[in-house]
């Protein structure tokens, strides 16, 4: 039997690479960072090793793997695997359990001449480790929330924060009915296990005063973990304040600029029009709250703005309805929830400002 490894804040800590040799379709389910999935088993050759296990017991089953992945299948994968290691010496390796797939891998990667690790308990252990030090870290914090208007700058301001912890990045998500990418959203496995990676190695780094951008319960179809939320419901607040002119820029920078960018990325001949119809059918997500009149009124705004784009190739005409939804729609629905939470506020003020208090607030 090789060697195992169940040292999981040193992964974290440390960023380990790892091989996950469990099959792509699991792999989608949920991965770790720094994890490359270079399977024993392909999906199928899981499945057909997964009927014959129920149909004739274990021995078959290991048997029946073994045929499917043999001469330069075999090959191939311990190549693979090598050519990863021969890289990234201090790889790790695991399956799910820790158990027949990754002892297999770990003796065929020893017999090309690498000795390395796998994990023990494997993929479940180190699960079940992260969520425990969600667990674990949601009760030691004494976070603070970063909140303002949206289009204030946030995110930006968070980024010049070491002590944060940006949940937004980690969702891929912009945190609002306009906040979905073009890149889908992790899975909720891959969200929680990275924003583990995060709390470990930020409260390791600068202690449990850190700074969270101010969310709900969900960052799009993602949600946070209970005890993480319970602790941020209560933080202090921390009020970033932003001219409407400057609000109106970073808005129409992120959510058009930039975002046609992602879109253009992509390829396509229909992608500025596909980026059109994802902001389209975001107004209509929102119709309900915004009301008919005021809902055609801004749709008609981004289909000028969007002609004009066409016709010219400026972008700017887009600022229109920008403003229009700031004005109608998020500043009204803001006002009335920080009216709500109006106590926990500790400070306010511009970006300079509120950036220096935070620097001295999350001082180790």
């Amino acid at each position: 039997m090789g060697r195992l490894f169940d040292d999981f804040g040193l992964i974290v800590k440390k960023g380990l690479p790892l091989i996950d040799v469990r099959a792509p379709v699991e792999f989608g389910k949920g991965a770790f960072r720094g994890a490359v999935n270079l399977p024993l088993m392909n999906d199928e050759e899981r499945r057909l090793v997964g009927i014959r296990y129920k149909e004739m017991g274990n021995a078959e089953a290991v048997k029946l793997g073994h045929e499917l992945v043999s001469g330069r299948v075999k090959e191939s994968r311990v190549e693979a695997w090598c050519d990863f290691i021969r890289e990234r010496p201090d790889t790790l390796l695991y399956c799910f359990r820790g158990g027949q797939r990754s002892q297999i891998a770990q003796r065929w990667i020893a017999e090309a001449g690498y000795e390395i690790p796998r994990l023990r308990g494997g993929y479940k252990a180190f699960r079940r480790f992260l969520i425990e030090e969600i667990e674990r870290i949601a009760g030691l914090l004494t976070p603070l929330s970063l909140g303002g208007r949206t289009g204030s700058g946030k995110t930006l301001l968070l980024s010049e924060i070491s002590a944060s912890i940006d949940l937004e990045g980690l969702a891929n998500h912009r945190g609002s009915a306009f906040g979905r990418r073009i890149t889908p959203q992790p899975t909720q496995i891959t969200f929680e296990n990275d924003l583990a990676y995060d709390l470990i190695n930020r409260s390791d780094r600068y202690g449990c005063r850190l700074v969270f951008e101010d969310e709900g319960k969900n960052v799009g179809r993602l949600y946070l973990p209970r005890p993480l939320y319970e602790s941020l419901e209560m933080a202090p607040l921390v009020i970033l304040e932003t001219p409407m002119s400057k609000r109106v820029e970073i808005t129409w920078k992120e959510y058009v600029a930039d975002a046609q960018k992602e879109y253009l990325k992509s390829g396509g001949a229909d992608a500025l029009r596909a980026w059109r119809d994802a902001v389209a059918t975001a107004m209509d997500r929102i119709e309900r709250r915004l009301g008919g009149v005021r809902h055609k009124e801004v749709r008609k705004m981004l289909d000028e703005a969007f002609e004009e784009q066409l016709r010219s190739g400026d972008l700017s005409a887009h600022k229109e309805w920008v403003e229009y939804l700031l004005r109608e729609y998020y500043d009204p629905m803001y006002d009335y929830q920080i009216k709500k939470r109006a106590e926990r506020v500790v400070f306010r003020g511009d970006f300079e400002s509120v950036k220096e208090y935070l620097l001295e607030a999350t001082k180790p």
